[in-house]
C-alpha cells in the first residue's frame, strides 16, 4: 500500500470516528435532557431532583423514574392534576409545600411506590380535599399546617380517614368554619373539646329543610286564601249586576203570562 492510499485510509476512518463521536454526544445529550426536566437540576447518582424556585405552573411530566426526593417547592402550581407522579417508584420524599395549590385531583397520587414516606403540602391554598387522593398513602407523612382550612364535616371525617393522630390535628387551624366562634382554633383542639362538625352539619341540614317547608306551606296558604278572596269577590260583582238589571214591567207583559 502506497503512502497516499494509506493517508486516504487514515482520513477516511478518522471521519468515521469524528462522525460516530458526534451521534454519540447528540445521544448522550438527548437522553439527558429526557432524562431530567427542562427547569431543574439533576445531580448525577444521587436520586434528587431539584424543581424548587422555578416559577413552574405544573409539574413537570419528565422526571426520572429514579428520583428518590422531589423538590418542587416554592413555585405556582395550582392544581395537582391525575398521574402526575406516575412511575416515580422509587420516590421517597414529595416536597410541594409554598405552592398556590387550590386542588387535588383524586387520582393524582397513583402511579407511586410504597417508597414514599413524606408528602409536604404546607403553605398552600388548601380549604378542603377529598380523603381519595390520600387513601393509599396511609403510611405517610404529611405536613398540612399553613393552609387555609375550612372547617366543616368533610374534613373531620378526611382526618379520621388518614387516621391523624393529635400533633397533625393541631396543624389544621381553622382559617374559616361552620360557626364564626371556632375561627382561629385549631382541629385537635376543637374535636378534644366535643365538637362535632357533622352532628352541626346535620342540624343545619335540618333546620334548612324545615325552614323550607314552612315558607312553601305559607306560599301555599297564602295562595289559598288569595284564591277565595279572589272568588268571593267575582262572585259579589256578579251579583250587584244582576241586580242592577231592570225588573221587567207586569202592564207590558201578556194575558198569557199572567197568573
Amino acid at each position: 500500500m502506497t503512502t497516499i492510499e494509506l493517508s486516504l485510509l487514515l482520513v477516511k476512518n478518522s471521519a468515521e470516528m469524528s462522525v460516530w463521536s458526534i451521534f454519540l454526544f447528540l445521544i448522550h445529550s438527548l437522553h439527558g435532557h429526557q432524562s431530567c426536566p427542562r427547569r431543574c437540576d439533576c445531580p448525577p447518582g444521587n436520586g434528587v431532583v431539584w424543581c424548587n424556585w422555578r416559577n413552574l405552573m405544573v409539574i413537570p411530566f419528565d422526571i426520572p423514574h429514579d428520583t428518590h426526593v422531589l423538590y418542587l417547592d416554592s413555585n405556582w402550581i395550582v392544581h395537582i392534576s391525575s398521574g402526575a407522579f406516575h412511575g416515580l417508584k422509587l420516590l421517597h420524599e414529595l416536597h410541594l409545600a409554598d405552592n398556590l395549590i387550590e386542588s387535588i385531583s383524586p387520582a393524582a397520587f397513583h402511579g407511586l411506590g410504597n417508597a414514599l414516606r413524606l408528602l409536604d403540602l404546607s403553605g398552600n391554598k388548601l380549604q378542603k380535599i377529598d380523603a381519595a387522593p390520600f387513601v393509599m398513602l396511609t403510611w405517610v407523612k404529611l405536613e398540612l399546617y399553613n393552609n387555609p382550612w375550612h372547617c366543616d364535616c368533610s374534613l373531620q371525617e378526611l382526618m379520621k380517614a388518614l387516621s391523624l393522630g393529635a400533633r397533625k390535628a393541631e396543624d389544621i387551624v381553622c382559617a374559616t368554619a361552620t360557626w364564626k366562634e371556632y375561627v382561629g382554633k385549631t382541629l385537635s383542639h376543637l374535636v378534644s373539646t366535643g365538637v362535632n362538625f357533622c352532628v352541626t352539619q346535620q342540624k343545619n341540614t335540618d333546620f334548612a329543610m324545615l325552614l323550607t317547608m314552612f315558607v312553601w306551606f305559607g306560599v301555599v296558604i297564602t295562595y289559598v286564601i288569595y284564591y277565595i278572596r279572589r272568588n268571593q269577590a267575582e262572585s259579589r260583582r256578579h251579583l250587584e249586576y244582576l241586580k242592577s238589571l231592570p225588573v221587567p214591567n207586569s202592564s207590558l207583559l201578556g194575558p198569557e203570562t199572567l197568573p
